[in-house]
């Protein structure tokens, strides 16, 4: 596809114009970070897996009625997007104590929670997505109460989803992060999954041996990094098994 007017470039990802109007191209960049990684390597082929893995998680939600800005895959990084108004804020869901909610609370990591957890970031990287609360963003404007109930309900279908692929495949979901954007469709607002699903937006355990992957993987290690996003995709059927590492992908379409 013919290179568009560029809309928006972040850490990870370029957006172009679409080829219709309410769409954009998604490209996916080998340079970026998980939410709170302060790595921010360049892992060549690093674009491919996660453009791919992210088609994969989105597709599958959809097929079970979670909507998502995602319509099809163009080509190895980019993919064809529903534009929607992003909402300014991460959403985390908690399924074990790890990270920052750790290091804030002296949980030990690797505890399970008696529940899922959502928790709110908002997106300013100069305030380094502080955490706040559901009374931040109602008195901020950021969201509306009614957005806070649809966006937790969101996030634990896409976690139930997520959670079940991964302990089909021997992984622990640990938490992972989402965005979540407004769409319309006449005067009738709905919220859907945008941005990407992939494993530089979750932390991912081994369940035998406890090798991390995802945003848990040794960031400052490149080799490593890439090692660990080769290995979660070949276990999701993403990559031949034959592989090893994912300087060059070989993709199955």
């Amino acid at each position: 596809m013919a290179r568009r007017k560029k809309i928006y470039e972040g850490k990870a990802k370029i957006l172009y114009e679409g080829p219709e109007p309410g769409t954009l191209v998604q490209y996916f960049k080998d340079d970026g970070g998980a939410f709170d990684d302060e790595h921010r390597e360049v892992v060549e082929g690093r674009g491919v897996l996660n453009n791919r893995l992210s088609e994969f998680f989105m597709t599958g939600l959809n097929g079970i009625g979670v909507p998502t800005h995602f319509i099809r895959r163009i080509n190895m990084r980019e993919q064809l997007i529903r534009a929607v108004e992003i909402i300014p804020l991460a959403v985390v869901v908690r399924n074990f104590a790890a990270g920052s909610m750790s290091d804030r609370l002296g949980i030990p990591e690797g505890t399970a929670l008696p529940r899922p957890i959502v928790e709110f970031y908002f997106k300013d990287e100069e305030l380094g997505d502080p955490l706040v609360t559901e009374e931040h963003i109602i008195a901020f404007g950021w969201a509306s109460q009614q957005d806070l109930d649809d966006m937790v309900a969101l996030a634990l279908r896409v976690n139930d989803f997520l959670s079940g692929v991964m302990m089909g495949v021997g992984i622990r979901l640990v938490d992972f992060r989402i965005e979540v954007g407004r769409v319309w469709d006449g005067d009738f607002q709905r919220l859907i999954v945008a941005d990407e699903i992939s494993p530089d937006s979750c932390r991912l355990w081994d369940l035998r041996s406890g090798a991390r992957y995802g945003k848990d993987a040794d960031g400052s290690d490149p080799h490593k990094l890439s090692e660990a996003h080769t290995e979660v995709a070949r276990r999701l059927g993403v990559l031949p098994t034959n592989v090893t590492h994912a300087t060059k992908p070989t993709l199955i379409n």
